[in-house]
């Protein structure tokens, strides 16, 4: 379930370097508003790019943000503030594009498990049984409350305008306007959520020049948090460890990737944090390889265990492609790595790999 609290918008137009602070939220009842509202910040929420920090001990923004939680500030309120610093910031660009930030507050639940299918001479005790267990479930569904801002960059487009010529008769014209906010579905350039109960940052930003000075304006300005890589950096930093140690070790790099894929994917719902010691056990069957790979892994700084978000974790590891070098394209779900019974690799006296796909049952063309 995902719900909206508050949402604000501020304006900054720096064509005619007028900022337009609003004094009240968005409404919400407004079934356009509330849908544009509620697409972006989920979109923002599930982003593999999303980078991760924590807010220095002595962050500002954490301080003001923690009171708001309590209830001890409005949100309209501390939205202002945040879209002052914002504009101010931006202002001092040589080139600033007009931009306008949004502001929300939202929640986010994970849908519940459904209830398992009972048999059809189910007794009432185990009909009430089942009943119990699913309550139990959606009530102890991890709900996460948070705040978040986006910076929605305005795209110049061209749009009809109705009007009328200097006989009366009406007349269609071309406009080019500057003020369109970004589609939904688009990728936001800049922006931050902080979770309520933990306190815990992610966001996306990019380097601008702010007087003379290459900063990053959320993290480093406004949050005052640390700057960490995404799950997706994390992810292809990983899997690139693994092909590299597999290759250095004569081992089919193709089946240790499935592997560490699988891997992932299969235990992305019981942490965020992948340990690298029971990884590495699953990805490589002999010693010299499993502590090449956490060297490798030590001296990319990465740990003993890597964050990963469970939603990233088990969209970019559900499934394994590999290329031949004769143009043979084969995609298959990365948890048939290690199993043999549907397909298997093989290494040919002569060097070249032969891969055998089992069990079939039929074969469509697409």
């Amino acid at each position: 379930m995902f719900k909206i609290n508050h949402a604000v918008l501020h304006v900054f137009d720096f064509v005619s370097c007028v900022n337009v602070f609003s004094e009240d939220e968005l409404d919400l009842t407004n079934k356009n508003v509330k849908s544009y509202v509620m697409r972006i910040a989920r979109h923002a929420l599930g982003g593999m790019d999303n980078r991760r920090g924590e807010f220095f001990p002595d962050s500002g923004f954490a301080a003001e943000l923690s009171a708001y939680f309590k209830g001890e500030h409005g949100f309209v309120d501390l939205s202002v503030q945040v879209a002052q610093f914002m504009s101010e910031e931006l202002g001092r660009m040589e080139n600033p594009s007009s931009c306008d930030l949004l502001v929300v507050d939202f929640e986010d639940q994970e849908k519940p498990p459904a209830m398992p299918p009972l048999a059809d001479d189910a007794t009432e005790e185990e009909i009430a049984a089942a009943t119990a267990a699913a309550e139990a479930a959606a009530y102890n569904a991890r709900s996460e409350h948070y705040f978040g801002l986006l910076l929605l960059e305005s795209k110049p487009a061209f749009m009809h305008e109705v009007g009328r010529g200097e006989d009366g008769a009406t007349r269609n014209n071309i406009e080019h306007h500057h003020a369109i906010l970004p589609n939904p579905s688009q990728k936001i350039a800049s922006f931050a959520l902080v979770n309520a109960r933990t306190m815990a940052v992610q966001f996306v930003d990019k380097p601008r020049q702010i007087a003379g000075e290459e900063r990053w304006l959320i993290p480093d300005g406004l949050l005052q948090c640390t700057n960490e890589a995404s799950s997706k950096e994390l992810f292809d930093t990983t899997m690139g460890l693994v092909e590299e140690v597999a290759e250095e070790f004569g081992v089919n790099s193709a089946v240790a990737m499935g592997r560490a894929k699988a891997y992932l994917a299969e235990n992305a719902d019981d942490s965020d944090e992948v340990p690298f010691d029971e990884f590495v056990d699953e990805v490589f069957d002999d010693e010299g390889p499993r502590r090449r790979f956490e060297q490798a892994a030590a001296d990319e700084q990465l740990g003993d265990r890597v964050h990963m978000e469970r939603d990233v974790a088990k969209r970019v590891s559900r499934n394994h492609k590999i290329v031949t070098d004769t143009g043979i394209v084969l995609t298959f779900p990365a948890e048939y790595s290690h199993n043999t019974e549907l397909i298997e690799f093989k290494s040919a006296p002569n060097g070249l790999i032969q891969i055998e796909l089992k069990n079939i049952g039929s074969i469509e063309n697409r």
